[in-house]
C-alpha cells in the first residue's frame, strides 16, 4: 500500500493566523485538491494529520470542524480526490498531549490503524513542526512552501532528509514520478 500524509492548513488549504474557524473561511490553494486526486488516481492512500488547536482554545467546536471537513471532502469528491482518513489534535498548544505535532503520536496512530511501518511514508507540511513529526517516525519529511513554508524554509533547520517543493501539485508530481520509475 501506498500512503502519503498531508498537513491541512497550508498545505491543502490557505492557512491563517486568526485559524479557521468556519466552512466560509476553508479555501483550498489551487491545484491542491487536484494534487490530492491525482495522488489517489496514482495508487496513494491519502492522510491527512493535522493540529486544530482552535477546538481546545474554544474558538470553533466539534461540529464546526466536522463542517470544515465536510466542504472539504466535497470539494474533494468534485476534483476526483478523497482522503482516506483524517486524524486531528484537538488540544490546545499549552496542554501535554502527546498528539500535537511536533509529537509524534497522531503518525504513530496512523501507523497503528493501517499496521505499517511509515520509514520512508511521503509526510507533506509547511511547518517546522510537521517535518519533526514526519522525521521521528522515520517518515519522508516534505516541505512545500505553501502557507508558512517559505518562512519555514527560511528559518532553516530542516531535518535532513528533508524534500523542498513549492505546492502539493509539485510535490505529488514527483511522488508519483518516482513510484512510477
Amino acid at each position: 500500500m501506498r500512503l502519503v500524509i498531508l498537513d491541512r492548513d497550508g498545505v491543502i488549504n490557505f492557512d491563517s493566523a486568526k485559524f479557521i474557524k468556519s466552512p466560509d473561511e476553508w479555501k483550498p490553494i489551487p491545484g491542491s485538491l487536484e494534487a490530492i486526486g491525482r495522488l489517489n488516481q496514482a495508487g496513494f492512500r491519502v492522510v491527512v494529520a493535522t493540529n486544530q488547536s482552535g477546538v481546545g482554545r474554544g474558538l470553533f467546536d466539534m461540529a464546526t470542524l466536522n463542517a470544515i471537513h465536510d466542504k472539504m471532502h466535497k470539494a474533494l469528491a468534485a476534483h476526483g480526490g478523497r482522503i482516506d482518513a483524517l486524524f486531528y489534535c484537538p488540544h490546545a498548544a499549552d496542554s501535554d498531549c502527546g498528539c500535537r505535532k511536533p509529537k509524534p503520536g497522531m503518525y504513530n496512530e496512523i501507523a497503528s490503524r493501517y499496521n505499517m511501518d511509515l520509514a520512508g511514508v511521503p509526510a507533506i507540511g509547511d511547518s517546522l513542526r510537521d517535518l519533526e513529526a514526519a522525521d521521528a517516525v522515520g517518515a519522508q519529511p516534505i516541505l512545500v512552501t505553501t502557507g508558512k513554508g517559505e518562512q519555514t524554509f527560511a528559518q532553516g533547520n530542516l531535518p535532513a532528509r528533508t524534500l523542498v517543493f513549492a505546492s502539493l501539485q509539485e510535490a505529488a508530481e514527483h511522488l508519483i514520478g518516482a513510484a512510477a520509475a
